[in-house]
């Protein structure tokens, strides 16, 4: 069934509506265990819209599994979505920074509260983003330190390539995952994909990891794929790729490549004098799990990140 979270006045009779499609089992008995997959927060990644709808398509097909709570909100800033616009369109705002949200604060923060109640003692919450426009991510958990021990057990249950565990230093307080996580609703952010468009072969890949990590909750008793054993970020470098000059990057390497230290893995060009501006070479050894997609770059652009490996990490260390 289709239920309001949130809507807010807006001008000449209209309302912003959050919404979401809640999944119930055929014969409940008010026990069930409750899991929110959330996505839109950002209205330039869409790859989430695709896992919405294949995750509910597949739970429609086969109701008789269900035996938990599925709530899938797919536009958490729906505005942003119909404009193509990352953050909230009028309020010039990125939405994924004013969460837990307040009802005495400006709209959007009352709207961000209202969602945070909504998902208040969820079992698990699994919040979707894509990249931006310019570069591509390799499916990947980004977890903070700080509940690494609780969350990455979780991380590798969902199908992912990679589980990134980021210091406390990088994460905002202000997040909806972080807002949840706080409030013991324990929440993976997912990154994968790029900015306005579909990757369909990671959607299907994601909605398999959520079904296998649905039926290890007790949400979902239908069959599961095998998931992937990824790859844990800690005690590895990460190596990042940073433009020196200005001009058209054309890569030589695909996500999930293994590459060695000096490698080519791209060149800049110059597309007014026919020159190469710059060589792009892997300053460690290890996977690539970040590539730039968008041609046009100036002098620090991200071009791509690298996994290393352990011993990496004990050289940086050294």
């Amino acid at each position: 069934m289709i239920e309001t979270v949130s809507a807010m006045e807006l001008p000449v009779e209209e309302h912003l509506r959050i919404r979401k499609h809640r999944v119930l089992p055929l014969h409940p008995t008010g026990k069930e265990k409750r899991i929110c997959v959330v996505t839109g927060t950002h209205g330039d990644e869409l790859e989430g819209q695709f896992v919405c709808y294949e995750l509910l398509r597949r739970l429609k097909a086969q109701p008789e599994y269900v035996k938990g709570i599925v709530d899938v909100y797919p536009a958490l800033n729906p505005l942003g979505i119909d404009s193509i616009s990352r953050g909230v369109p009028m309020f010039d705002l990125d939405m994924n920074r004013i969460f837990p949200g307040t009802e005495e604060g400006p709209m959007m923060e009352t709207l961000a509260k209202h969602i945070v109640d909504d998902m208040a003692g969820a079992d698990m919450c699994v919040d979707i983003h894509a990249s931006n426009i310019f570069l591509m991510e390799m499916p990947q958990v980004r977890i903070n330190e700080e509940t690494a021990e609780k969350l990455v057990p979780y991380g590798k249950m969902i199908n992912v390539d990679f589980v990134w565990v980021h210091s406390n230093a990088t994460v905002l307080e202000s997040t909806l995952a972080y807002s949840l996580n706080k409030i013991g609703v324990p929440t993976l952010v997912v990154e994968m994909g790029v900015g306005m468009r579909i990757t369909k072969a990671y959607g299907y890949q994601l909605v398999a990891g959520l079904l296998n990590l649905m039926k290890e909750l007790g949400i979902w008793e239908g069959e599961v794929e095998q998931v992937k054993e990824p790859i844990v970020s800690s005690d590895r470098a990460v190596g990042y790729l940073n433009a020196e000059k200005a001009g058209i990057f054309l890569p030589m390497v695909e996500i999930g490549d293994m590459v060695e230290t000096g490698d080519e893995l791209g060149q800049i060009l110059n597309p007014l004098t026919g020159d190469v501006e710059e060589v792009i070479e892997a300053p460690i050894a290890g996977m690539v799990f970040t590539r730039r997609e968008y041609p046009v770059v100036y002098s620090g652009s991200l071009l791509g990140r690298i996994l290393g490996g352990k011993e990496d990490r004990e050289e940086e260390m050294a």
